[in-house]
C-alpha cells in the first residue's frame, strides 16, 4: 500500500501477550433499522449510545428448492444519506489517522468530527486490546470503518498480539485454498480487535526485489497468479466479516520507485493494460464480486497522467469506472503523509482534488485536526466546486461498504 507500518525486526520487535477483544461486526446495522418502506431512517445515533451488532444480511438457503435470494431487508443507501446533513456527508468520505496508543483522543476525533472512517498506523497496539475500540464506534453518529494494513510479511498491524501472517509473495507458494483459510483466520482476529477494513490485498504485478517498496508484497509478476491468489485472500476476509481493499489502483508493482519518498513514474498506460491491470480486469469486471473496494495509487502514469499523480486525476478514475465497469467504493493512498504528494500539497487541499477528481474516500495517516479539511471541502460543495449529486453517490458507497445499505 501506501501507509505502510513496516514490522519491526525479531530482534527488536516487542513481543505482546495475545489478547482477545471483542470488536464490532463490519455489517453491523444500526438499531431500529427495520422502518417502513420508503422512510428514511434515522442513522444518526447519539454520541456514546451503545454501538448495535447484527448478523449479516440474510442469504438464500441452499437447495434446489431455492427459486430466489430473499429480499435484502437492509434500507436504500439513498435514504440513508438523505438522514446526514451536509457537512456530516462530507465527513463520511474521510479516513483519517488516529494515534493507537491514544484511546481518549480517538474518541475525541470521532466525537467532534463525525468521519466514517479511522486508520491505525504505527506500532501501539492499545487502541486493539481490551475492547478499546468499542468506545471509539460508540463516539460515531454512523458506525465506523476501522481500517489497517494487515498484508503480511513486512507489511501487518496484529502481528505482535495475533501472530505473524507470511507475504503475499510467501503465500504464493501454499495453495489458494490455504491462502482463502489464512485469510479467514486473519480476518476473524482483526474483527476481534474491532477492526473491520483491512487495506489489502496487494494486486500489484511485480518481479522486484523482496524488499523493495513493492517486492515481497506481490503475489507474483503473473497477473494471472496475481488474481488467484488475491482474489482467494479477499474471500477469506470476506467470510471472516471485514471489508478488502484491492490496491494500487492502475499498478504499482513496476514503479521506479517509492511515493513515501516522493513522486514515481511506472510504464506507460498502454503496457500497464497489457500487465499490470489485468488483475482489476479480473476480479472488478462484470462476473466479479464488487464487493471489495480498490486503492487507487500515487503514480505517475505516461498516457493517463499528466501534471498531477493518479490518486489525484480525473483520467484515473474515469479508467477505472469505465474500462474496468467497477461501481464500488475507490478510496486513495494516504494523501498525508507520503511524499508524492505531501510535498506540494497541505492535506486540506489534497483531499479537495482527491474528491474532485473522483475519489470516494480519502485517506490521510497523519494524526491531523479534522476540522480544516471539512471547512474546505464544505467551502467547496457550497460554491459548487463538488458536486452535490455525485458527493451523495459516493457517500452511498462508502455507507454501502460499510454493509449499513443496499444501493
Amino acid at each position: 500500500m501506501a501507509v505502510m507500518r513496516f514490522r519491526k525486526s525479531t530482534t527488536t520487535r516487542r513481543r505482546a501477550v495475545a489478547t482477545v477483544a471483542g470488536g464490532l461486526v463490519l455489517g453491523a446495522l444500526l438499531s431500529g433499522l427495520g422502518v417502513a418502506t420508503g422512510a428514511a431512517p434515522d442513522i444518526v445515533r447519539a454520541a456514546g449510545a451503545e454501538p448495535a451488532t447484527a448478523p449479516a444480511p440474510a442469504t438464500p438457503a441452499a437447495g434446489p428448492e431455492t427459486s430466489q435470494a430473499p429480499a435484502d431487508p437492509r434500507p436504500t443507501c439513498r435514504s440513508l444519506v438523505a438522514g446526514l446533513g451536509p457537512r456530516d456527508r462530507l465527513a463520511q468520505r474521510l479516513m483519517v489517522g488516529v494515534d493507537a496508543a491514544d484511546p481518549a483522543g480517538a474518541v475525541a476525533i470521532v466525537r467532534q468530527n463525525h468521519v466514517g472512517g479511522i486508520f491505525l498506523g504505527g506500532n501501539a497496539t492499545a487502541l486493539l486490546q481490551n475492547r478499546k475500540l468499542d468506545a471509539v464506534q460508540a463516539a460515531a453518529n454512523v458506525p465506523l470503518a476501522v481500517a489497517v494494513d494487515d498484508e503480511g510479511g513486512r507489511v501487518q498491524r496484529i502481528d505482535e498480539l495475533d501472530g505473524e501472517l507470511p507475504s503475499a509473495r510467501a503465500m504464493a507458494k501454499k495453495t489458494p485454498e490455504q491462502v482463502r483459510a489464512l485469510a479467514v483466520e486473519r480476518g476473524k482476529q482483526l474483527l476481534a480487535r474491532g477492526v473491520n477494513w483491512d487495506l489489502a490485498p496487494t494486486v500489484d504485478v511485480s518481479d522486484q526485489p523482496s524488499n523493495s517498496v513493492i517486492g515481497d508484497r506481490a503475489f507474483s509478476n503473473d497477473p494471472a497468479v496475481v488474481s488467484e491468489y488475491a482474489g482467494a485472500f479477499e474471500e477469506g476476509l470476506h467470510e471472516a466479516g471485514v471489508h478488502g481493499i484491492f490496491k494500487h489502483f492502475p499498478g504499482h508493482g513496476h514503479s521506479t520507485g517509492d511515493s513515501h519518498k516522493g513522486r514515481v513514474s511506472v510504464p506507460p498506460l498502454a503496457q500497464l493494460r497489457a500487465k499490470d491491470l489485468k488483475p482489476y480486469a479480473d476480479l472488478l469486471g462484470p462476473l466479479g464480486p464488487q464487493r471489495a473496494s480498490v486503492m487507487v495509487g500515487h503514480l505517475d502514469v505516461p498516457g493517463l497522467t499528466d501534471a498531477l499523480p493518479s490518486s489525484l486525476t480525473p483520467a484515473t478514475y474515469r479508467l477505472l469506472r469505465d474500462d474496468y465497469g467497477f461501481d464500488g467504493l475507490v478510496m486513495t493512498d494516504d494523501l498525508g503523509a507520503m511524499k508524492a504528494i505531501s510535498a506540494t500539497l497541505a492535506l486540506p487541499q489534497a483531499t479537495l482534488t482527491a474528491l474532485q477528481a473522483g475519489a470516494d474516500v480519502a485517506l490521510s495517516s497523519n494524526v491531523e485536526p479534522v476540522a480544516p479539511i471539512l471547512d474546505t471541502l464544505e467551502k467547496a460543495l457550497d460554491d459548487g466546486r463538488l458536486s452535490a449529486a455525485d458527493n451523495d453517490t459516493a457517500v452511498e458507497r462508502v455507507l454501502n461498504a460499510k454493509g449499513l445499505c443496499r444501493r
